[in-house]
């Protein structure tokens, strides 16, 4: 949702669209990253010294409570951290990398096709479709590939210094 239609829905509810709350709205929606609480709050102090973390988590509820954001946890990659975006007028998945955090869009109608798929069968009326996909981008495949010829690497080298996996100490002899 563009952010000056959540300002109109804000003004329609009611609520006062303070410089600060105006602030937070453009960072969440410009950013181009999904920004948890804290990272927000960073990027807002940047440009506002005066405003503060309060100020920052009572935007976000209210901005959660009106439908205007989602937040999301990202394959909990960040822990317990939940991270804020714009309501979007197409539904879309998140694919995220679950080595470096990388979070990508994927928007098509596969995901369309899907939510028809589960309406039909189920007689289920979807409202609300959140789907998440982890795995490996295709830096962090290339890089456990690496890792795993390394790792092969040196369990060959291993097994070439202690013949028949015996080390030193499994060679003791037993008493007669």
């Amino acid at each position: 949702m563009p952010v000056d239609s959540i300002k109109g829905s804000l003004r329609e509810k009611g609520v006062r669209l303070t410089r600060q709350r105006s602030l937070l709205l453009e960072l969440i929606d410009k950013s181009g990253e999904h920004l948890d609480a804290e990272r927000l709050f960073q990027l807002a102090h940047e440009r506002d010294p005066r405003l503060n973390r309060v100020t920052v988590y009572r935007t976000l509820k209210l901005l959660k409570q009106g439908g205007l954001v989602d937040e999301l946890d990202l394959m909990h990659y960040g822990g317990d951290q939940h991270y804020y975006e714009t309501r979007m007028k197409q539904e879309h998945a998140h694919v995220i990398c679950l080595r470096c955090g990388k979070v990508e869009e994927f928007f098509g109608e596969p995901l369309q096709k899907l939510r028809r798929q589960i309406e039909s069968h189920f007689g289920f009326q979807i409202l609300l479709a959140r789907t998440e996909v982890g795995g490996y981008c295709s830096h962090c495949r290339s890089l456990r590939a690496r890792e795993m010829e390394q790792a092969a690497r040196e369990a060959a080298r291993q097994a070439m210094v202690e013949p028949n996996g015996l080390g030193a100490r499994s060679r003791s002899k037993r008493p007669a």
